[in-house]
């Protein structure tokens, strides 16, 4: 949803505003894989892999302590050309966020050469390419660790393994995931958000005022969650703020652009049996600071938390119209601006030639359109809250947030929850919507 106007936003930016609370929350799964080069080209033996395993378990020791002589003892000779400087600045970074684990392990994959003249390159005994997984927890907010993937190019010695390399090799088809701690100094500000939860706001020092700023909406946006969806969920979150492109792609994937959006709410594995959610984040990227008012800032913080805070009771594949509606109905609960504020696009169209005919589709929420398929689903959440109460509206999201459902099954969720089919909720909304919008022009 685009925020109220402002005079400190430029022109042009509502629809930026629009797709900044838009972000579903996207779900990141690491995938370990090993490609390994011996001179004999045999798999490697268990025993390499205890040692290439206590490699990753020092390496891991000296991170998190920082320790730059027991970082340099890891480094081969031909290592990338300063790769010891940036193991030493990602140490030195990491060590301002409160961890409660953090560890290298070692993947199960069977191993695969790399090419010879990689291997002559380094003239090592054995040279191998793994990609591990990172495994890190983070102190207060992180139930359980969560997983990414690090590609590595190894060199063993004799019986010493060292790092070439943190990057995959040319041509290999797999990743290495960079946290926040390696693109710069941290600064982290811990906020008490409820019932003796805290929350993390983590960015970097040039972005220290937004950090701030988020850091004082964050008490109120857990209250504003909690009135709408209830306090069944763990009330914290950590929020990132990046500082350039590729920190905020690393973080949420290619699939966003972070010059057309302020923030999205990411995790890795969602498990809904147990309510479990491993590595949510809410991230901003490197724009939002100038792009958003303070109002803009409380409705998308607002707007991601409730991600958050539903993502355990959130199937994919979802009606993006209850999904992204409830969301921006909890971002501009109670703030103030008429429909034609808020919702400017579609008060234009309701204007010029009436109410939507139909709720939008998923495929409404991309392209050109998207902008007024997300204010018709603000709209139709706020006009739920209005008509049946905001129980009921949560009640909703709660019916239909269980996967994909087809024209019967909204019939039956809509009856059973508002007391109408598809078609009489359209046409109440429809009239809703006509009786928020001066008369039709022409």
């Amino acid at each position: 949803m685009p925020a109220p106007d402002s005079s400190r936003r430029p022109p042009g930016s509502r629809r930026w505003e629009r797709l900044g609370v838009a972000g579903l929350i996207v779900a990141v799964v690491a995938v370990g894989l090993t490609l390994a080069f011996t001179p004999d080209d045999e798999p490697a033996e268990p025993a390499s892999r205890t040692a290439v395993q206590g490699l990753l378990d020092t390496w891991s020791r000296a991170v998190r302590s920082a320790d730059r002589a027991a970082l340099a003892a890891l480094v081969d000779p031909q290592a990338r050309p300063g790769l010891l400087d940036a193991e030493v600045r990602r140490a030195e970074a990491l060590a301002a966020l409160p961890l409660a684990d953090f560890g290298y392990e070692l993947g199960q994959d069977p191993g695969t050469d790399v090419t010879d003249d990689v291997g002559a390159r380094l003239g090592a005994d054995e040279a191998r390419a793994h990609t591990v997984l990172l495994r890190y927890a983070v102190e207060g907010i992180d139930d359980e660790p969560t997983r990414k993937p690090v590609t590595l190019l190894l060199a063993r010695r004799g019986e010493q393994w060292r790092l070439v390399d943190d990057r995959p090799l040319p041509g290999a088809e797999t990743t290495t995931w960079r946290g926040p701690w390696d693109y710069g100094p941290l600064l982290v500000r811990a906020v008490d958000t409820g019932a003796g939860g805290r929350s993390l706001v983590v960015g970097h020092p040039e972005h220290s005022s937004l950090v701030s700023d988020i850091a004082g909406e964050l008490e109120a946006a857990v209250e504003a969650v909690d009135a709408a969806w209830g306090t069944e969920w763990p009330r914290r979150a950590l929020v990132l703020v990046t500082a350039s492109h590729d920190e905020f792609t690393a973080q949420v994937g290619s699939r966003y652009n972070g010059a057309e959006i302020a923030a999205v709410a990411v995790s890795d594995a969602v498990d809904h049996e147990r309510g479990e959610t491993t590595g949510q984040r809410i991230v901003f990227s490197p724009a939002a600071g100038q792009r958003l008012d303070a109002a803009g800032l409380r409705a998308i913080l607002r707007h991601e938390l409730t991600h958050v805070a539903a993502r355990t009771d959130t199937v994919d594949g979802s009606p993006l119209w209850i999904l992204e509606g409830y969301a921006d109905y909890v971002g501009y609960r109670n703030a103030d601006g008429a429909l034609g504020v808020i919702a400017p696009t579609l008060a234009a169209a309701v204007a010029e030639r009436g109410a939507p005919t139909a709720l939008p589709t998923d495929a409404d929420f991309a392209g050109d359109g998207a902008r007024l398929a997300y204010e018709s689903a603000w709209s139709i959440a706020t006009f739920v809250a209005g008509e049946f109460g905001g129980d009921r509206l949560t009640a909703l999201y709660r019916r239909l947030a269980t996967g994909p459902v087809d024209a019967a099954e909204l019939d039956a969720a809509l009856g059973d929850v508002l007391g109408a089919d598809a078609e009489q909720f359209v046409a109440r909304w429809q009239t809703w919507l006509e009786a928020q919008v001066p008369a039709r022009v022409g």
